[in-house]
């Protein structure tokens, strides 16, 4: 016999463990569901939002019900009495139609349910199926509201209970006195304020919802992340609705015969939390890129009006008029008013943190002589950072000190950043934004122009652009930064330097040596033709200088830019073979004094070297070295015909739409490549 009750003892204990686990096993279960599980299980209670009604208005409602709630909470359970003055209330409509029965309804899946996850998540399902026809943040509105009807009603009365006789007999049908008996208060306050904590975030999580809906209002490509939100919205309402079905029996609970029952509001808090967390940072990017897309407008709007410059700086800079006081002056080292911007003409030195000593290097002529001239210009450096960092801080702090000009001194991303990557192409590299006393745009990058011709082309301005372009020899201002030998050789105008390079040393090596050989030729040397050869990049040793070659193509580079609208100019089109040679294993050019003569694939124009004799004869037939020269090469290139190919930086200013070929004058295919070369420290750290 007693075996058999200790056996009957053993699987009551085996059937209680296995409902444990069980029940266990569902709280993890519904509260690790994946997002993808719950929208396959909120959409299909979801008909279609045509159900319409003020859920605006009526969460004003809910809202006013709860914060009063709350204070009467405050004030029964904690002693605690709150003005009614120091409580917002907001207003809604007169005129409200308050969809009565289905609150209703939606009270009666509320109520008395069993204190379980499960029947929780039971409970959302049914409270979905009824509100099918609304839409998503109507759903979660009208599940607060049957929650506030019954919650409110509680707590009126039991504000009113010592107080009014209809109250107190409301009360004892309502259960109020079970909840605020002073022993029983001071037994469940902690349970209290965990239940009144857990509907504050749920309503602060609907709230959210009603801001996306207003966003909604806007441009959708204004606001990109607004369609993350609204598309997630269905799984933020399921554990909006499964923290009311919470509260709601948790309510029951504390009210009924058995307060002490167990039913943890952690993990819902814990989950609620976690979405108002959530949504709060999506709400705080999309609200970002509203006032980003609203500034992008404004300057729009500014650079197409003539605008005082300091007024257009403010705009591009900052998003409120609370800073006073953000420019260092450099040659002071003491922060200035933007009104040291009024009526003068602003070059922006718009850079990330990773700039050179010679990207700043390059700007001190000008500023020098913006001081010498007491001219009305001026030079302001704006870093652009999209996420500082202490060690960013302390970078910037380094770089300003190298900069006599004015400096932004501005910790978070300036209000214009999206203008000034679409509108004037800022892709991470330095450039020089020249700008009018009011505010007109005369050039959007004067650091190719100062590059190749320096203060020559001073102010940089459109004007002063096309003076420069007048001018065909453009070497010097290339070579200048390249070797001051080679720069002094070119201003020789009776001397014919070859300016050669590329990856092949085989081809350097047989290049150097014919060049020689064509040099000492007894002919050439009575003929008094002096030349001179110059290898580009190339060390004594045959390794590669990439200082000097930096150099050159970025002066190439330049000049492409300052000159590609000039696609029919002679120049132009040797500038574009020119790039074009940046990438070849074998280029050279033959110039006299600071004027190319020709210029071409390294191939070509070593056999017209290496055939001395022909060149002599053609030579003795036309009296001229460069005229011969040119006359072979073309020659040889009519049987050699080498693809050519331009690779031109985006990041160095506009690029053209297209182009032809600067030899034959075919429209050039093109390809897109990308290229990175490390030198940037840490992922996306400067840009």
């Amino acid at each position: 016999m007693l075996n058999g009750v200790q056996g009957v003892v053993s699987k009551v204990e085996s059937v209680v463990s296995n409902v444990h686990h069980h029940i266990e096993g569902e709280v993890s279960g519904i509260f690790t569901m994946s997002d993808k599980k719950i929208i396959d299980l909120v959409y299909d209670t979801h008909v279609h939002a045509d159900d319409s009604f003020d859920e605006d208005s009526l969460f004003v409602i809910v809202e006013n019900v709860l914060k009063r709630s709350n204070q009467i909470i405050d004030k029964i359970v904690q002693g605690v009495h709150v003005h009614v003055e120091n409580i917002e209330e907001k207003f809604s409509k007169a005129n409200l139609n308050v969809p009565l029965c289905t609150l209703k309804a939606i009270n009666n899946e509320l109520c008395c349910k069993a204190p379980n996850v499960e029947t929780a998540h039971k409970t959302v399902v049914e409270i979905l199926k009824k509100l099918s026809n609304y839409s998503w943040e109507a759903k979660a509105v009208l599940a607060l509201a049957a929650f506030a009807f019954e919650f409110g009603d509680f707590w009126l009365i039991a504000h009113l209970y010592n107080s009014d006789p209809l109250a107190k007999q409301l009360g004892v049908l309502k259960r109020v006195p079970t909840l605020i008996k002073t022993p029983e208060l001071v037994k469940r306050r902690q349970a209290i304020l965990e239940l009144s904590s857990l509907i504050n975030v749920t309503m602060r999580v609907i709230a959210i919802f009603d801001e996306f809906e207003k966003l909604s209002a806007y441009d959708i490509k204004d606001i990109p992340g607004l369609s993350i939100a609204l598309d997630h919205m269905p799984v933020d309402v399921y554990w909006s609705i499964l923290s009311i079905a919470a509260c709601s029996t948790k309510l029951n609970i504390l009210i009924s015969d058995q307060p002490d029952r167990a039913f943890d509001l952690a993990p819902y808090t814990q989950k609620i939390s976690f979405v108002l967390n959530q949504l709060t940072m999506q709400l705080n990017v999309c609200r970002r890129q509203l006032t980003e897309a609203e500034t992008y407008r404004r300057l729009c709007k500014l650079f197409r009006t003539p605008t005082e410059i300091m007024e257009i700086f403010k705009a591009l800079i900052f998003y409120s008029k609370d800073s006073v006081r953000p420019l260092i002056d450099g040659s002071t080292n003491r922060q200035v008013n933007i009104d040291v911007l009024r009526r003068k003409n602003v070059y922006m030195f718009i850079t990330g943190l990773d700039i050179t000593d010679e990207d700043i290097s390059s700007l001190k002529p000008v500023y020098d002589l913006t001081k010498k001239e007491r001219v009305s210009y001026t030079i302001v450096w704006i870093p652009i950072v999209e996420q500082w960092t202490d060690e960013l801080k302390k970078k910037y702090e380094s770089l300003r000190m190298k900069m006599p000009w004015y400096s932004l001194h501005l910790f978070s991303p300036i209000a214009g950043l999206r203008f000034v990557k679409e509108q004037w192409e800022y892709k991470g590299k330095p450039m020089l934004v020249v700008t009018t006393p009011q505010g007109k745009v005369e050039n959007l990058n004067a650091l190719h122009l100062i590059r190749v011709w320096g203060i020559k082309a001073f102010p940089f301005d459109k004007k002063a652009e096309e003076v420069v372009h007048i001018e065909t020899n453009f070497l010097p201002g290339v070579l200048n930064n390249v070797h001051p030998n080679l720069a002094q050789s070119v201003k020789d105008k009776e001397k014919y330097t070859f300016i050669y390079g590329g990856k092949d040393n085989d081809f350097i090596q047989t290049f150097t040596k014919k060049v020689t050989a064509l040099q000492n030729d007894p002919f050439i040397k009575s003929a008094n033709i002096n030349i001179e050869l110059f290898c580009v990049g190339k060390t004594a040793k045959g390794g590669e200088d990439h200082g000097i070659l930096t150099k050159f193509w970025e002066g190439i580079e330049s000049l492409f830019f300052t000159k590609n609208h000039k696609d029919t100019d002679p120049v132009t089109k040797e500038i574009q073979k020119l790039l074009s040679y940046k990438n070849e294993t074998a280029w050279a050019i033959l110039a006299k004094g600071s004027a190319v003569v020709t210029s071409g694939h390294g191939s070509t124009v070593l056999k017209v070297v290496e055939d001395i004799d022909q060149l002599k004869e053609v030579i003795k037939v036309k009296g001229s070295f460069e005229v011969a020269f040119t006359e072979v090469h073309t020659t040889v290139t009519q049987t050699v015909r080498h693809c050519i190919r331009l690779d031109v930086p985006t990041v160095a200013g506009k690029v053209p739409d297209s182009m032809n070929c600067p030899d034959c004058r075919r429209a050039m295919e093109t390809y897109l490549s990308y290229k990175c070369c490390h030198i940037d420290g840490p992922l996306n750290a400067h840009h």
